[in-house]
């Protein structure tokens, strides 16, 4: 076991245990090809990574963006959230897009806006950050999420539940080691779970599905 440190928890769990059973999750969501499109009404999996797996989200205003943004696509009744977890370098989801949000499906505009957002402040508050995002695409001059999303169609109760523990376990995982109990991280709904209250007021219990 390590020794504890002020900065990070270590694992209550065994940790050759939480490795495994996260080891044959990861194994088993990323065999598949990589797919971005979504239907509305349907239930998936999702992944957004940084653009050069940069650890933006290391950062807590960030991750409060990403916070805002989902509860505003909740509350116009574009998307339903299941489950999520905010990683420095990635996130991951179990969502419903429930309506198109204008004329673009509403994890387009979580992308839009969230990077707008974000890069508004790396400009104000930290230019010397914001090159490490620089692009040469003709549509745009930085990018903040990387071109190939993973969405995994929610087709099956055992593949939802296997993928929101996926979700509420990353944090526990040894390259990350950032709590000691999947309720005790803040940047993911395991406490929502644990508790049965919603501090981010944008979640909906997936068991309402079944």
């Amino acid at each position: 076991m390590r020794a504890k440190n002020k900065d990070k928890c270590v694992f209550s769990l065994k940790e050759i245990e939480v490795n495994f059973l996260f080891l044959i999750m990861e194994n088993d969501i990323f065999r598949q090809d990589r797919n971005s499109k979504m239907l509305l009404e349907e239930v998936y999996f999702w992944t957004d990574t940084v653009k050069d797996w940069k650890k933006i989200f290391s950062v807590d205003k960030y991750k409060i963006v990403v916070i805002d943004t989902l509860r505003e696509l909740v509350n116009r009744k574009k998307i339903t959230v299941y489950a999520f977890v905010i990683m420095p370098n990635h996130l991951h989801l179990v969502w419903q897009m429930v309506e198109e949000n204008g004329k673009e499906m509403p994890h387009a505009s979580f992308n839009k806006f969230t990077s707008h957002q974000i890069f508004q402040d790396l400009k104000v508050h930290h230019p010397d950050i914001l090159p490490y995002f620089k692009v040469s695409d003709t549509e745009r001059n930085f990018r903040l999420w990387q071109r190939d999303p993973l969405a995994i169609l929610m087709d099956t109760q055992d593949k939802l539940e296997q993928k929101i523990d996926y979700i509420h376990l990353n944090p526990l995982q040894e390259r990350w080691l950032l709590c000691e109990k999947t309720e005790d991280y803040e940047w993911s709904s395991a406490r929502f779970y644990e508790t049965g209250i919603d501090n981010y007021d944008f979640l909906t219990d997936y068991r309402n599905l079944l």
